[in-house]
């Protein structure tokens, strides 16, 4: 079975690579050091220190295969380039018609999303709606509130 494309921009490219860099030169290093030190405590069967110490480097393997893996499948977006219509590596303002707010999100990959700063995913409800959409044109999402629509004002 193929393995999913992983749609990053730019910047979100970066910093999984140098999440990953970090990972392996420093971070593996430093568990290791904890394991030895732990090690040199004596008994490890009862040791807390070293069964965190491994449970953090199996953390650490994981992290790494994962990043290694979207890495791997990634494709680039160009996130400056100018458009007409709502596509990955856009930023949106979005208008809800019931209440009147703004809200502003910029459309990513499901690896890059981050909510909190309002990188929405493109699989997300809101980010599927927008996809494809000019500026002015009427969305609606379905949550399970109901449905909230939303007018799209500007794309950058």
């Amino acid at each position: 079975m193929p393995e999913k494309e992983v749609i990053l921009t730019l910047d979100g490219l970066k910093k999984l690579e140098d999440e990953l860099e970090n990972l392996k030169t420093h971070r593996r290093k430093e568990v290791a050091e904890r394991i030895k030190q732990a090690i040199e405590f004596g008994d490890i069967s009862e040791n807390s220190e070293y069964d965190d110490a491994k449970n953090e480097q199996a953390f650490i393997e994981g992290r790494i295969i994962t990043l290694e893996k979207i890495l791997r499948n990634a494709r680039v977006i160009d996130d400056n380039e100018e458009r007409d219509f709502v596509s990955l590596g856009s930023t949106v303002l979005l208008k809800d018609i019931e209440f009147g707010e703004t809200e502003e999100y910029t459309i990513v990959g499901s690896a890059e999303a981050d909510p909190a700063g309002n990188k929405i995913s493109n699989e997300s409800p809101v980010g599927k709606a927008v996809l494809g959409q000019a500026k002015g044109s009427v969305v609606e999402v379905n949550v399970p509130a109901g449905i909230l629509r939303y007018e799209i004002m500007d794309i950058r």
